[in-house]
């Protein structure tokens, strides 16, 4: 059984197949022409004409000379129609059913007007009235002759296709399709055109169109997702293609459940945007991925609110080759800004997002920055040079129990830095500042969730101060991003295992990259200053499940193939992550997956008694000693505590 990765490699190595040299007839009907077709055309012509007269009177020889004058007149008026319409300037080897319509509509034009002329002739008198019926013949026959000549061609084309390969290639897979959508219909074509991918489509399943007898490409609608067992089971399938890109995780994780249960493989069909767009061809089946399972509903994005605030804007973005950084530089982008500036301290990551946008956004004015948020004086250069009017803080230290081992850096990166930043921004006009927060952040466990605490309350003062919308976004951790738990469990079972969780009930919010990125810029537009957007994650997965799924996904078996082995819980690190402060007030905004929280009674209420304590906390940590760092992060942010510890 072939995997859908063996069935894209021989997509690719049969795209340049050729049937043998002694194929005549293959390599004949591969070089018809256009002028090929009108001659057969005006042969179906003579022929429909004289096979109508035939039928409607018996006989030619009395009707010789009005024969003889029909068919001229049949030809003129016939080649006139098609060529009008457009026919013969297609390409009939690939012809699709708008080409069948627009010849069917030529062939009735041409039909009606050669009626038309019939009866008007006969009334001048120049020629008997032909019997209705002898029109319609002709027209039917005519209708058959064009439509048979270019259609039988394809046909047989792919019978001699089929014929021409090897034994070994003629094992068709079976195949069901889940969603009646337009890249199902393109794949059921590319399938049923190139028999060298060795698949046969079998059937949709499609909830809306389930029960309505609907056939698509003459492959039938077989019911609805809720039977999807009994079809894989009853028509013995060998591949599930699901063909939405986005089909909700939900749904793709029901499809791979039945599939493994049956021995079928899944595979899961690219955009049709991007097909029709050229990137790629609708047979790239991909494997699925843990993104797939997890994922949930499209999040609406309102895209001109979003662009109100970037287009022709001057936007830096911290930590811009970090994972949701470099995200937000390519959303940003298609906003239209007037400069992007890539802000950040890794030159590697930075040269590859910098390259990549260039490729992608060729007008687009760019500049790329390596600097450390830290550097008081390098910061007020890049202000000064660069003059932005938004900010997107992604930069910071987030890998939790690498913080709890150096809490001095933590301090100097999320608080310093993001203190640096806010002044800065004060300091050069930014309009509107976006600081990229966590749920760590929120009755903190760790010295990683406590900075970035203090940043939300650094930046909740600072929007109070200067009366602008300055915002900070929460949201948990990211499905991918570098220093997270996904590539970590990858890597243990590409190593053969075994996967190494600390607690069998830790639970994590997660989301995707893109997904996170476009939360943020929409919480950007909403934000009139000093909230804290939380962003709806939805519910909470746990880790065990989330490893569970990974070893599936790689085709092997938990306790057989990989173990799972569980060691302990971790300094900063608890069981459950929460999304709200319980002195937060929080209410749900005018987008449906974004909540706001304005009203913080826990917080420090003198902004001069903050800043005070940001600055000795600061001082603390340059001076080195982490254990004075935890007590004064403690004073700060009275909520911080390290009693209850679990994985990230």
């Amino acid at each position: 059984m072939r995997s859908p990765a063996a069935h894209r490699e021989g997509a690719v190595r049969d795209a340049s197949y050729r049937p043998e040299p002694d194929s005549r007839l293959f390599v004949w009907l591969t070089h018809l022409h256009n002028r090929h077709f009108m001659l057969a055309d005006i042969l179906v012509f003579i022929l429909s004409a004289l096979l109508s007269v035939l039928f409607t009177h018996g006989t030619l020889r009395p009707l010789r000379e009005w024969v003889i004058s029909y068919i001229s007149l049949s030809i003129i008026i016939k080649l006139v129609s098609l060529y009008a319409a457009g026919v013969y300037h297609r390409f009939w080897r690939y012809a699709s059913g708008y080409e069948f319509v627009r010849l069917l509509v030529a062939v009735v034009a041409g039909s009606l007007l050669l009626t038309l002329a019939a009866y008007l002739l006969a009334f001048a008198g120049y020629l008997p009235a032909p019997p209705f019926s002898l029109l319609v013949m002709d027209f039917l026959m005519t209708a058959g002759g064009v439509t048979g000549t270019r259609y039988g061609l394809r046909l047989v084309e792919s019978w001699l296709r089929f014929r021409n390969l090897s034994p070994s290639k003629r094992s068709f897979q079976r195949v069901l399709l889940v969603g009646a959508s337009p890249m199902g219909a393109m794949m059921v074509t590319e399938m049923q055109e190139n028999p060298q991918l060795g698949l046969i489509p079998v059937g949709f399943v499609d909830d809306e169109l389930a029960g309505r007898g609907v056939r698509i490409r003459d492959v039938p609608v077989l019911g609805g997702v809720d039977q999807l067992e009994d079809f894989v089971r009853g028509y013995k399938i060998h591949q599930v293609f699901i063909t939405w890109p986005n089909a909700p995780g939900k749904l793709v994780r029901q499809v791979m459940e039945v599939a493994q249960r049956n021995g079928a493989r899944v595979g899961i069909a690219p955009d049709v945007t991007q097909v029709l767009e050229g990137q790629i061809t609708c047979n790239r089946i991909r494997e699925v991925q843990l993104e797939d399972l997890l994922r949930r509903d499209p999040v609406p994005i309102d895209m001109s609110r979003v662009e109100a605030i970037l287009r022709g804007r001057r936007v830096m973005v911290t930590g811009a080759g970090g994972s949701i950084g470099s995200e937000l530089c390519r959303q940003v982008a298609r906003c239209g800004p007037a400069e992007l500036i890539l802000l950040g301290h890794g030159e590697n990551s930075l040269f590859s997002v910098s390259n990549e946008l260039r490729q992608l956004f060729p007008n687009l004015t760019m500049h790329v920055v390596v600097a450390d948020i830290r550097d008081t004086e390098r910061m007020e250069q890049v202000f000064e040079r660069y003059r932005p009017e938004c900010v997107f803080h992604a930069a910071a230290h987030k890998h939790v129990p690498l913080m709890e081992e150096n809490p001095e850096e933590a301090v100097t990166n999320n608080v310093w830095g993001t203190w640096n930043l806010l002044n800065l921004s004060g300091r050069y006009g930014v309009e509107r500042f976006v600081l990229i927060s966590t749920d760590k952040a929120v009755m903190p466990s760790s010295v990683m969730g406590a900075t970035k605490r203090v940043a939300e309350l650094l930046l909740r003062e600072k929007a109070r101060e200067l009366g602008r919308p300055y915002v900070a976004v929460r949201f948990g951790n990211v499905l991918g991003s570098r220093g997270s738990v996904v590539p970590l469990f990858r890597e243990q079972i590409a190593r053969g295992g075994p996967i190494t969780i600390t607690h069998p009930e830790v639970e994590r919010y997660f989301m995707t990259i893109p997904e996170a990125a476009q939360l943020v810029l929409q919480a950007a537009a909403l934000g009139q200053g000093g909230e804290i957007f939380v962003l709806d994650m939805g519910t909470r997965v746990k880790i065990i499940d989330l490893a569970l799924d990974l070893i599936r996904l790689s085709g092997l078996m938990p306790g057989r193939d990989i173990d799972i082995v569980y060691t302990g819980l971790r300094p900063g690190e608890k069981l459950r992550e929460e999304i709200f402060i319980d002195s937060e007030r929080h209410s749900r905004t005018a987008h449906e997956r974004i909540f706001v929280s304005k009203e913080d009674l826990g917080a420090p209420a003198d902004p001069v008694g903050l800043y005070q304590q940001v600055s000795e906390l600061i001082k603390i940590a340059r001076r080195g000693d982490p254990d004075a760092v935890r007590r004064k992060l403690r004073e700060i942010v009275p909520e911080f505590s390290q009693e209850d510890t679990a994985q990230e």
